[in-house]
């Protein structure tokens, strides 16, 4: 996959993505709210297995243009069904608050629904508020809520799990 936007470019991962990808999975803050930080060795292996080898690939790069710095990684991936994906996002912190996300996760929900011709695009969080706010922003809806399904990372709580979706139907309404 290869798709670009104003600012950034979506593409698969290599092995030289290694230092930027670390610096996303690596960080505490970033992972709050999937599992525990990665060392730099589980970096390694989960970008050779699941980033690079995987086939079809399900995960891909978000790239700066201007640096060609990965900032992101998008999960794209199709669950159940060759016509309905999953997308999830998870961006390095010094980028946040930009729009990044937006614009590449919006990019790649246009080119799904317009060349791909996906019936729907699911994705699923426990937080409540960066997430989910970014989810609606994508125009995607609630589709419900599973409550006290997953674990808190430091296993204290049990957490919500929101799911949203976006139909192609809704993507391209009638008039």
């Amino acid at each position: 996959m290869y798709l670009e936007s104003n600012r950034m470019i979506l593409r698969d991962f290599i092995m030289d993505d290694l230092n930027d990808l670390h610096e996303i999975l690596g960080d505490a803050k970033v992972m709050m709210y999937m599992e525990p930080p990665y060392d730099k060795q589980k970096t390694a292996d989960f970008l050779q297995s699941f980033c690079i080898e995987r086939n079809p690939k399900g995960a891909f790069a978000a790239v700066l243009k201007d640096t060609g710095k990965v900032i992101g990684y998008v999960l794209f991936k199709p669950i159940d069904d060759p016509e309905i994906y999953e997308i999830g996002w998870i961006f390095n912190k010094s980028f946040w608050r930009n729009g990044y996300a937006f614009e590449i996760c919006s990019k790649l929900i246009s080119y799904s629904f317009y060349d791909r011709k996906l019936h729907k695009i699911c994705t699923e969080t426990i937080d409540e508020i960066k997430s989910v706010s970014l989810m609606k922003k994508l125009g995607m809806s609630l589709e419900g809520i599973q409550k006290k399904q997953i674990r808190s990372i430091d296993k204290s709580a049990w957490c919500d799990l929101y799911w949203y979706a976006i139909l192609e139907e809704d993507y391209f309404p009638t008039a």
